[in-house]
């Protein structure tokens, strides 16, 4: 039988499996070493804005103590008008922005119509900025978070009364 040659990067199938596997689970980076080999992938993502964060850097960190209040009640909010409403949740931890740039409208505000193509804000994780989809359709009846704040993985940010 003969001798199995070892994996190396610079075998197209190894590589392809890598960005086939960023592209599954929607992965932006992936980093892989192998005994003295070693890779790093980056999918390029729109950058909608670049002077945002250096307008709205300081917001990130007197926010974080209002920010753990929200995760504290993960999943339905408590208000009973909120029955029947979908929310839009953070899917990343980042600052979440609600315009473009800062002299923008917002993408959406309450009773803006929403289908799940539309951009309902950004959020900026490690430098890169994120469009933000609805992903339902109906019309936004809650914005749950301000321009600039902190937000966490599953965060509700919209409550939106389903079409």
């Amino acid at each position: 039988m003969p001798k199995q040659q070892p994996v190396t990067f610079t075998d197209t199938r190894r590589v392809k499996e890598l960005v086939d596997l960023m592209s599954k689970h929607e992965l932006t980076e992936i980093e892989l070493v192998e005994d003295k080999s070693r890779i790093v992938l980056k999918r390029g993502t729109t950058v909608v804005s670049v002077a945002a964060p250096v307008a709205a850097a300081p917001a990130p960190v007197a926010a974080p103590a209002a920010a753990p209040a929200a995760p504290a009640a993960p999943g339905k909010p408590a208000a009973a008008s909120d029955e029947g409403l979908i929310a839009i949740k953070s899917p990343m931890v980042g600052t979440f922005y609600s315009s473009p740039n800062p002299d923008s409208d917002a993408f959406v505000s309450v009773g803006t119509a929403v289908n799940p193509k539309t951009v309902v804000c950004i959020i900026e994780a490690m430098k890169v900025f994120n469009e933000i989809h609805a992903e339902v359709s109906g019309t936004v009846a809650k914005v749950l978070v301000n321009n600039g704040q902190a937000v966490e993985f599953g965060q509700p940010l919209f409550m939106v009364k389903p079409a």
